[in-house]
């Protein structure tokens, strides 16, 4: 059923074909949606049986609406679903500036050489979250799909995880800290600091594109299997989270022509280019 309101409330009083309301008041005025209101069940489901409403719902907000005396009374407000006592209009919010980081990179301004994966030492990363504010810190190198997880004890805010990611970047070889994706979280708000203790500069995604780091995400995929949502990663220690990545880092991969990431990452990191299939 569609409702098609017209311009005169007697009108649209009528479109349902009801006649009079206890009380005395017309159909669409607010003494009689008042009196309606009260005899109705308290309950949000309706039977399934031929229903025939007296009034369009537009009607009703514009019945009880009153522009002459801007918010609605009390005794008027608590029959809205809302309880609001004033219309606001829809009206896109306008971006306030919290929450962003500053001094950002995009990811087009990264090195062109990342691009093919024949260069090592760019890698990719993000945040495996379990139950909040737990997560474990994943880093992918993209040419060697090498694994890197760094437990994050003390939580995921910016002041924790960056000194967490400093630490598990100082130790790869200098050579292999050429780049650092990341995508917008306000982890990454401490990124200039973690750029000057490692050497490694940080480039940031594109609003709502985790494709751009799309080694990380199936990695992250992959480790859904060990870490769940619902568990506290606190509790994993480094040493754990190590040989957890150990596991998926000595697993032969087609891509790598059936090498292990452990074993392309070696020879990367002895100076020798990793060949990628």
């Amino acid at each position: 059923m569609r409702w098609h309101i017209t311009g005169r409330h007697d009108q649209a009083c009528e479109a349902g074909g009801e006649s009079g309301v206890a009380g005395g008041g017309r159909e669409g005025s607010s003494e009689a949606i008042l009196t309606r209101a009260d005899h109705r069940p308290a309950t949000h489901r309706v039977p399934r049986r031929p229903f025939r409403c007296g009034c369009p719902q537009r009607q009703i907000y514009l019945s009880l609406f009153v522009p002459a005396r801007s918010p609605l009374s009390p005794r008027l407000t608590q029959r809205l679903r809302t309880g609001r006592a004033m219309r606001y209009p829809k009206v896109a919010r306008q971006p306030s500036g919290r929450g962003r980081l500053r001094g950002m990179v995009p990811l087009h301004e990264r090195p062109t050489e990342a691009d093919d994966r024949r260069t090592p030492g760019h890698w990719e990363g993000d945040l495996v979250m379990g139950r909040r504010p737990s997560a474990v810190a994943t880093l992918v190198e993209r040419s060697s799909r090498y694994l890197l997880l760094v437990a994050l004890p003390d939580g995921i805010k910016a002041q924790a995880v960056q000194p967490a990611l400093r630490d598990a970047l100082n130790h790869v070889p200098a050579q292999l800290r050429r780049s650092l994706v990341w995508d917008r979280g306000r982890e990454m708000a401490t990124h200039a600091d973690l750029t000057a203790e490692t050497g490694c500069p940080v480039y940031f995604c594109d609003p709502k594109s985790p494709w751009q780091r799309g080694t990380n995400e199936n990695t992250n995929r992959l480790l859904r299997r060990y870490l769940a949502r619902g568990e506290d990663l606190r509790g994993r220690d480094q040493q754990a989270l190590d040989e957890l990545a150990a596991r998926l880092t000595n697993r032969p991969r087609r891509v790598l022509g059936w090498r292990t990431p452990a074993e392309v990452y070696a020879e990367a990191a002895a100076g020798h280019v990793a060949t990628v299939p």
